[in-house]
């Protein structure tokens, strides 16, 4: 597979020993997250950065012996809410990376995040309206 121009970071799942012994490719460019999986019959998921909500980043002690780590993200997507950038190397600056890309995208799109943190506080009848406004 080619890679596209505007590619920022491109690894491997790593298997044991943290060697790229897989058939699972990240491709991250300045806009999108690109998870090509498969020999014979490839798939590709694309992720928008901007839909990227949340990261999470885990180490077990496998992992950290094999100096790999995997960020898991949550997202708006609607094929991909949620997924994992599995066993890749350097995933705290991969995560930093990831995160900064996200902002930038979010920041040139005007898109902005509203997080509820009372979601029922004026939807006493459950229906996704606020009451307030209805009245």
């Amino acid at each position: 597979m080619k890679l596209p121009n505007n590619t920022v970071w491109s690894d491997r799942k790593r298997t044991l020993f943290g060697l790229p012994w897989s058939f699972t490719r990240y491709i991250l460019t300045d806009e999108k997250l690109l998870i090509v999986k498969g020999l014979i019959k490839q798939t590709e998921e694309e992720i928008r950065l901007y839909r990227i909500l949340d990261m999470s980043l885990t180490r077990g002690l496998l992992e950290r012996v094999d100096g790999v780590g995997t960020i898991h993200c949550c997202s708006s997507d609607k094929t991909a809410s949620e997924f994992d950038i599995r066993r890749i190397k350097e995933p705290r600056k991969i995560k930093e990376m990831l995160s900064d890309l996200v902002e930038k995208q979010r920041v040139s799109r005007g898109v902005s995040i509203r997080e509820e943190m009372a979601p029922n506080l004026f939807d006493a009848n459950h229906d996704g309206v606020h009451d307030i406004l209805e009245k």
